[in-house]
């Protein structure tokens, strides 16, 4: 399924009115909206070993239960007449047509990409008031959810006393909408949302966003410096001068210290590309494109030549970084590979485009098909098998 990009819908002001800052209510922005995944695929998913899944079910009580996947497919007809919501993680990973939605979000950097999480929910489910630390685009599929906003919420704001669920103790709604199919709600990070399903049938499609912590990186990036060092690495002093007390830790010494310690963390081509591979680690899900059997350079120049079709895998995440001279380092799945002339070219147009045709001519350039030869060997790109 081929989603068509939105329609009188202005990207740029978006970010400069919207992103990070408030939410904003975008009704039907699609050319045309199809539901991409029936209800009954979900459910599928929700009950495969491999597939990250929770359902979220109240009880007679007026509580709310969380259970973890792998279901079982009985367990849906035991839930009975209460209200019931079922999520399923990653479902771009695992189906196409759910992948293609994010082509329609492509103003946004691709390494700030998590994934679309697919909710279903018969009349009156839902998860609670709560708010997430990440930016997210909730796409009605199916049916209808009425969405409450409420303020910005931080690490001081009371939550109920659940062990598995984030709910907020209060909340005050300050606006409220019924979506219907295609409609598109954002939230930034921080503010206080529900969503409660209005009539049975109800799908939403979150598209995520990923939003380190400063702890995150500053922990990365300094495993990976302290990855770097010998244990020969040591402080010096030569000239050391005589001091007054000897109980002094002076200015100098401090100063030495200091730029010891700062110094590997403060060179950035190390820390760009760090961060590259950081950022393009795949989840731990990740589908496993690699080929069973062996492939040679020259069935991948023999591909290119016939015109056949490079997808990337949906679960595999692309990026690059730009250097002086137009070489570029491309980052596939924490791995990078570095690339100059017609491969930085090929690099930079493979990151925008999730299919691509290389052509016969660049099956004539040896370090394009070396480079779609490691790719396919690592599982990060295929040639459609319709080719």
């Amino acid at each position: 399924m081929n989603v068509p990009a939105f329609r009188d819908f202005d990207a740029e002001r978006f970010l400069i009115e919207h992103w990070q800052k408030r939410p904003l209510l975008i009704r039907n922005p699609w050319r045309s909206w199809r539901n991409p995944l029936p209800p009954e695929e979900l459910a599928g998913l929700a009950c495969e070993g491999e597939v990250e899944s929770r359902l979220v079910h109240e009880t007679a009580s007026g509580e709310l239960d969380l259970e973890h996947g792998p279901l079982s497919p009985e367990r849906f007809g035991e839930l009975g007449r209460y209200p019931w919501t079922l999520l399923v993680q990653a479902v771009d990973h695992h189906v196409s047509a759910v992948a293609a939605l994010l082509d329609a979000f492509r103003f946004i950097p691709n390494w700030r990409v998590d994934d679309v999480m697919v909710s279903y929910a018969v009349d009156g489910g839902g998860v609670g008031a709560h708010f997430d630390r990440y930016d997210v685009f909730l796409v009605q599929g199916l049916g209808r959810r009425r969405w409450r906003i409420g303020p910005q919420c931080d690490e001081a704001t009371p939550l109920q006393p659940y062990d598995d669920l984030r709910l907020l103790a209060e909340f005050e709604p300050t606006a409220e909408w019924v979506l219907e199919p295609g409609d598109i709600l954002y939230v930034p990070p921080g503010f206080a949302h529900e969503g409660v399903a209005v009539g049975d049938d109800c799908m939403t499609y979150s598209v995520g966003f990923r939003a380190p912590s400063r702890g995150e990186l500053l922990s990365g990036w300094i495993d990976h410096a302290l990855d770097t060092l010998t244990d020969d690495d040591r402080y010096t002093d030569p000239d050391l001068s005589m001091q007054d007390n000897p109980g002094e830790i002076s200015s100098a010494a401090l100063d030495r210290v200091y730029e010891m310690m700062t110094r590997s963390l403060s060179d950035r081509p190390a820390f760009a590309r760090w961060f590259g591979e950081y950022a393009t680690a795949p989840k731990t899900d990740r589908l496993d494109w690699a080929p069973e059997g062996a492939v040679s350079m020259q069935d991948v120049r023999s591909a290119m030549e016939s015109g056949a079709t490079i997808m990337r895998n949906p679960a595999s995440r692309f990026a690059f970084v730009c250097h002086e001279a137009g070489s570029v380092t491309l980052f596939v799945d924490g791995v990078a590979e570095e690339c100059a002339g017609a491969a930085a070219d090929f690099a930079q147009r493979l990151c925008a485009e999730p299919t691509m045709v290389p052509g016969p001519d660049m099956a004539r350039c040896p370090s394009v098909v070396n480079l779609i030869h490691e790719l396919v060997h690592r599982g990060g790109v295929a040639f459609s098998e319709d080719d």
